[in-house]
C-alpha cells in the first residue's frame, strides 16, 4: 500500500492538511524542535495513548479534548517531555494551545498538544508562544514543509520518518519520532497520520486502535515503556470518497506498519532488526505476549546481537510470558534454520547460523497447532545502546 515515489510527502500527502517546522530554542544544538499539523478546518479526530500510569499532561489533556471526536491542529514539541510536570505542565500545555487557537481563529479544545523529550523539567512556554506565528505563517502542503514538520518532532532520531498509503480515491500520510525507550503500549513515540477519505470518529477509532494494536504496540526496542505516547489519525474528507471499511484498515495497518519498521530501524545503538513470529497460540493476544516476553529478554537480545543462536534462552523466555505452554509444544527457527523441535534441540551447523543472523533475521517461534499468531519487530541489544543511555540526557 505504500506509494514510494511520494514517501517524502508524509503528512501532507492527504489534501486538507497543511505543517511545518521550526526551531524555537528548545534543543541547545539548535535542531528542530517545534511542529505543526494543521487542517484546514476542524476535522474528525482519534488517538490512542500511552497506558502509562505516569502520563504526561499533554497526554491527558489530548484525552479529554478529545472526548469529542474533533480537532483542527496538533502542536508538537521536542526536546522536553512535559512530563513529570504535575499542574504546572498541565497549564504550560494549555497554554500553548491556547496561543495557538487564537492564530487559528478556533476553539482551544479543538487544539492538541503533543511534547517528547527529557522527563522532568517545564517547557519553554514564552519560546514556544513566540514562535508559533511565524510557524503559522510557513505552513504548506509540499515535501519540503511535511520533512520540517517530521524533523521537529525528532528526539534521538538520527532521520525523519514518513510514510504514505495509497486507496481507490484517498490517500494516508503519516510522520512519526522514536528511538530509544520503545516497548509499547506504546513507546517514547509520537506518531500522526493525516487521511482526505471521508469517515468519522466513530469508524475510525477501532480501526486506529487494531492498528495500532498490530503494528506500533508490536515495536520493541528496549523494554521501557514511555509517558508520552501518542498516535493521532485525523480526516479531512478533502477526497470526497468514503472508503470501504477493510480497505481503509488495512492501509492504516499497513502505514503504521511501515513506520514502526522505521523506528526500529534507527533504534538507539542497534546494529539489526529482528522480526519475531510467533504462530500456534490459543489467540492473538497469546501469541503477541509471547513475543514480547522473547523481545523483552536482555539475553535473548545480547544473543541477537552476537549472532548466537541461543534457542534456550528464546525457551526460558516463553516459560515466564504468563501465557499457557506445554513446552513439548515449541519449535524454533533462527533465519529459517530449525534448532528447535517439540522444546528439545535438533543437531544443527552452528556457524552457518551464526552467520546468517549477522545482519536482519527473522525469529520463528510455534508453540502449538492454535489460531494465534502475531509478529513482534525488536532490535540486538549493543554495548552502543548501553553507551548512548549511560550519559545524562
Amino acid at each position: 500500500m505504500t506509494d514510494e515515489t511520494n514517501l517524502a510527502t508524509g503528512v501532507t500527502a492527504a489534501s486538507g492538511f497543511e505543517a511545518a517546522g521550526t526551531a524555537c530554542g528548545i534543543k541547545k544544538t539548535g535542531a528542530h524542535d517545534l511542529s505543526l499539523l494543521v487542517a484546514d478546518t476542524v476535522v474528525p479526530t482519534v488517538g490512542v495513548f500511552t497506558t502509562s500510569l505516569a502520563a504526561a499532561p499533554p497526554v491527558e489533556l489530548n484525552r479529554r479534548r478529545l472526548t469529542s471526536g474533533r480537532a483542527r491542529a496538533v502542536v508538537i514539541n521536542s526536546g522536553i517531555a512535559n512530563a513529570a510536570t504535575g499542574e504546572p505542565g498541565m497549564n504550560d500545555a494549555i497554554a500553548v494551545g491556547s496561543a495557538l487557537a487564537a492564530l487559528l481563529d478556533c476553539a482551544e479544545e479543538e487544539v492538541l498538544v503533543c511534547s517528547t523529550g527529557v522527563i522532568g523539567p517545564r517547557i519553554p512556554v514564552e519560546a514556544i508562544v513566540s514562535a508559533l506565528p511565524g510557524l503559522v505563517d510557513d505552513l504548506g502542503t509540499d515535501p519540503a514543509h511535511a520533512e520540517e514538520a517530521a524533523r521537529g518532532i525528532m528526539t534521538t532520531d538520527s532521520v525523519p520518518k514518513q510514510a504514505v498509503a495509497e486507496g481507490d480515491g484517498w490517500v494516508i500520510g503519516g510522520m512519526a519520532k522514536g528511538a530509544g525507550m520503545v516497548r509499547p503500549d506504546m513507546a517514547t513515540m509520537l506518531a500522526f497520520l493525516t487521511t482526505d477519505a471521508v469517515l468519522d470518529a466513530d469508524r475510525m477509532r477501532p480501526m486506529l486502535a487494531a492498528a495500532v494494536a498490530e503494528t506500533f504496540n508490536c515495536l520493541n526496542v528496549d523494554g521501557c515503556q514511555s509517558t508520552n505516547d501518542s498516535v493521532i489519525l485525523m480526516a479531512s474528507g478533502a477526497s470526497g470518497v468514503v472508503p470501504e471499511d477493510d480497505m481503509f484498515a488495512a492501509a492504516l495497518r499497513g502505514i503504521c506498519a511501515d513506520l514502526a519498521m522505521q523506528l526500529a530501524q534507527d533504534a538507539e545503538g542497534a546494529s539489526k532488526v529482528v522480526t519475531i513470529e510467533v504462530t500456534g497460540a490459543a489467540d492473538a493476544a497469546s501469541a503477541r505476549a509471547l513475543g514480547m516476553q522473547v523481545a523483552d529478554s536482555a539475553l535473548v537480545r545480547s544473543a541477537f546481537h552476537g549472532a548466537d543462536p541461543n534457542w534456550g534462552r528464546v525457551l526460558g523466555a516463553l516459560g515466564v510470558a504468563g501465557v499457557p505452554l506445554d513446552q513439548s509444544h515449541v519449535a524454533i527457527e533462527f533465519a529459517g534454520v530449525p534448532v528447535c523441535n517439540n522444546g528439545v534441540g535438533v543437531p544443527v551447523d552452528e556457524d552457518a547460523v551464526s552467520q546468517l543472523m549477522s545482519g536482519d533475521f527473522e525469529l520463528s517461534i510455534s508453540v502449538g497447532d492454535g489460531p494465534g499468531e502475531a509478529g513482534i519487530v525488536t532490535t540486538d541489544l549493543t554495548p552502543d545502546y548501553v553507551r548512548f543511555n549511560a550519559d545524562r540526557s
